[in-house]
């Protein structure tokens, strides 16, 4: 008896849950050697604003939890992709990469997530202050989450870059909505069912799929996205510039077009991780 091949159909991952487009559009993906491999979600601007809705109700949860807590979180995350890495290789071999190249990036991008599951109860020690004054008080410089940060991943490194990129923002207690590389999205999806499976509460990472142009405009005008962080081209950078400058957004941009090396220990720490905090001073009385 012939069996029939059971062919995968690639979804987006938004508020824990595997979503197809509202707009039912889909984009052949083909393999390294032009054969057809799986039809990839093309999500809208209603998409995008659907993913911010669930960054906006899981948020909250999530920067309410303990620092120790989100550590066990990230920690449980690099289980299972150290569980799946071999699949996760391949699917980065997809566009071409070696299985050497592949399996470089995703033992990289295990520890990079293990790095962060480290930082969740340090970074606040390193990024805040405690500030002299000249009154009988103490004045204390303390980080709070931003909220939902937008992500625009890059084109190489789909796992790396893109880790990179969403592990220091919710290692503060931030929310993301990320737009995945546009080449090579599939490793994104890949890892978006990975999240499914470990202990990250449903809506903190939203991954989305499509055409970037598109996607560009809603990112950076969208009121509820307090940041914009990733790797944009010259236009890109200006349309999202000008748009965070009437939403009063943050802006971390990298250069498409300057090489980025994603396996740097510069790549990775607290710098990145102030990058998407906001900082706030307190006082309180001697004594009290």
């Amino acid at each position: 008896m012939t069996r029939i091949h059971v062919t995968k159909t690639p979804k987006c991952y938004v508020g824990g849950a595997f979503i197809r487009s509202e707009s039912g559009r889909v984009a052949e993906l083909l393999d390294a050697t032009g054969a057809f491999f799986a039809n990839i979600p093309q999500c809208t601007r209603k998409d995008l604003r659907n993913a911010v809705e669930a960054a906006a109700k899981a948020g909250p949860g999530w920067a309410k939890r303990s620092a120790f807590n989100r550590g066990q979180i990230l920690y449980r995350l690099a289980e299972m992709m150290e569980a799946r890495g071999v699949e996760l290789a391949d699917s980065i071999t997809l566009s071409g990469a070696s299985k050497a190249e592949a399996s470089r990036e995703v033992a990289a991008a295990i520890e990079r997530v293990v790095h962060y599951a480290g930082w969740t109860d340090k970074y606040e020690q390193v990024l805040g202050s405690v500030n002299p004054v000249a009154s009988a008080h103490f004045n204390f410089t303390v980080t709070e989450p931003m909220g939902i940060v937008g992500i625009l991943a890059p084109d190489d490194a789909p796992v790396l870059g893109l880790l990179s990129l969403i592990l220091p923002a919710i290692t503060s207690g931030n929310s993301v909505v990320v737009h995945a590389s546009t080449t090579q999205p599939y490793p994104s999806i890949l890892w978006g069912e990975m999240l499914a499976t470990s202990d990250l509460p449903g809506g903190v990472v939203n991954l989305l799929t499509g055409v970037r142009s598109e996607l560009i405009p809603t990112f950076a005008t969208h009121e509820h996205i307090r940041a914009i962080s990733g790797v944009a081209n010259d236009a890109e950078r200006k349309a999202l510039r000008l748009g965070a400058a009437e939403s009063v957004k943050r802006v971390h941009l990298r250069k498409a077009e300057e090489p980025i090396d994603w396996f740097a220990d510069k790549m990775q720490g607290a710098e990145e991780i102030r990058a998407l905090v906001e900082f706030k001073t307190t006082w309180h009385p001697v004594g009290a």
